[in-house]
């Protein structure tokens, strides 16, 4: 096993470690290991372009773990009442039309790949961003409460126009698959 394929793999394992955090009321711990766990995302995807060692396994494995540290966040985070509930509806239906699509699309045209695009990657960016500071404000009360509105605005819209941009993908290459084919 390749590094990458390792920090992905330590990312997956750290998310019922930051549920237990959450739960027991740490959130600074929680937010500590949130940090650190974007970092191994940071890392692997740097070490596997830079050093040429990208694998099938790592290009699964690490959306995988992307997702499951995210979304597990968001439900924790919205159970406890830091993140609203329409927003945790949003994340969560987003990444299962996001993953039925793909099984989807695999399923008709027998291919997968995982490209995201640049929406879906500021996306992800703005998703984490929330968490880290719900989190810190969680730590701190800097009294962040009208721009953590704000960022779940921005946070929701985000959501949705990825989500729809990935369907429009799918579907159009699923067309021209059909269209190659028939």
């Amino acid at each position: 096993m390749n590094l990458p394929n390792a920090l992905s793999l330590l990312r997956l394992a750290a998310v019922p470690f930051l549920v237990l955090l959450l739960h027991d009321g740490r959130h600074g711990a929680a937010l500590g290991l949130f940090v650190l766990a974007g970092l191994t995302d940071a890392a692997d995807g740097f070490v596997a372009k830079r050093f040429g060692q990208e694998t099938r396994l790592g290009k699964v494995l690490d959306p995988i773990a992307d997702k499951a540290l995210v979304v597990t966040a968001y439900v924790t985070l919205g159970w406890m009442g830091l993140i609203p509930f329409w927003l945790v509806l949003a994340v969560v239906t987003r990444d299962l039309v996001i993953l039925v699509g793909a099984l989807a699309y695999h399923y008709l045209t027998g291919a997968l790949e995982m490209a995201p695009s640049v929406l879906s990657k500021f996306n992800t960016a703005l998703q984490l961003a929330l968490v880290a500071l719900v989190l810190l404000e969680a730590v701190l009360a800097l009294g962040l409460g009208e721009w953590l509105g704000w960022l779940a605005v921005a946070v929701l819209a985000t959501t949705v126009a990825s989500g729809l941009q990935y369907v429009l993908v799918w579907v159009r290459k699923a067309w021209a698959h059909e269209s190659a084919e028939g």
